[in-house]
């Protein structure tokens, strides 16, 4: 019997723009749409970003998230939920005075960055162990912050996917794990592509996987042109995998996608060619230890 991979739809995103993915979906409505379409489609985890309607940029908003919620919910109990908690942890730097934050900074306390996760007590969230430059800010996630986060989402109920970007990001989870912050056996997901973070290459992603934690259950996967490639290498060494328009704006070179379960669709293909065969979310539940 083959091995069962649990695939991760993320949706949306914070990064994306309307302008490269022209199919994005931004209110409410359209990401749960998308995120119900893409549990059809195969997808047992949906990861879940919310945008502000009117400048489509990504938001923190309490009742976007509970109307997201509440739509996926009323066509489908059982998908997984995944909500970040990436959004609030960005640092634009003043060109007059680098302490001072720019224009479209969102650091804030960590609380807030919970709060939804809090309300909403999803079965997943993120919590990303990166500070970096990501884009045109600079991401902080300081050790102090992720403590707090970490203690209000376990007692919230909700089991932490913790993100990872570069290998000194694993180092940071392996001591907060040494120290009883982080609970095994871990969720982890490996992030690769981004610019100056981990590259998106087969060997960048073994030597990470080389370093995690036993019995840890881990996906990976990579943005852009590495979306598939990364994909089918995550399968290939024993991984789980995500996919979706967080990621990716296209289904094949110079072909852009319409919707995320046209991606899901594809990397269901992908596994299914290679001789795996996909979780649905009861068994994504128990091999991810969550109960209902």
């Amino acid at each position: 019997m083959a091995r069962k991979t649990i695939l991760t739809a993320a949706i949306t995103g914070n990064l994306m723009t309307p302008e490269i993915s022209p199919h994005l979906p931004v209110t409410p409505k359209q990401i749960a749409r998308q995120a119900l379409d893409a549990a059809s489609a195969g997808a047992a985890i949906v990861h879940l970003h919310v945008r502000d309607p009117k400048t489509t940029k990504g938001s923190m908003r309490l009742d976007l998230y509970t109307e997201l919620v509440e739509r996926i919910r009323a066509e489908n109990t059982d998908v997984l939920l995944n909500l970040t908690t990436g959004e609030g942890g960005r640092f634009i730097p003043s060109e007059r005075d680098p302490k001072v934050a720019a224009e479209g900074s969102t650091l804030c306390e960590p609380e807030k960055r919970v709060a939804h996760v809090e309300a909403l007590q999803p079965e997943i969230c993120t919590l990303d162990f990166n500070t970096m430059w990501s884009g045109q800010a600079s991401v902080i996630n300081s050790p102090r912050n992720l403590e707090i986060m970490a203690e209000r989402i376990y007692a919230a109920g909700v089991k932490p996917e913790i993100e990872i970007f570069d290998s000194g990001d694993l180092h940071m989870v392996k001591d907060f794990v040494a120290r009883g912050i982080i609970k095994t056996p871990l969720m982890v997901q490996m992030v690769l592509g981004v610019r100056f973070g981990a590259v998106a290459n087969p060997a960048t992603m073994a030597y990470l996987v080389s370093q995690l934690p036993d019995n840890t259950q881990w996906a990976a996967f990579g943005i852009g042109r590495a979306a598939f490639p990364m994909l089918a290498q995550a399968w290939l060494l024993g991984g789980h995998i995500r996919i979706g328009m967080e990621d990716t704006a296209y289904i094949a070179k110079g072909e852009h996608c319409e919707s995320n379960s046209q991606l899901v669709g594809k990397a269901a293909r992908i596994i299914t060619d290679l001789g795996g065969a996909l979780a649905n979310t009861d068994e994504a539940r128990e091999i991810l230890g969550l109960v209902r």
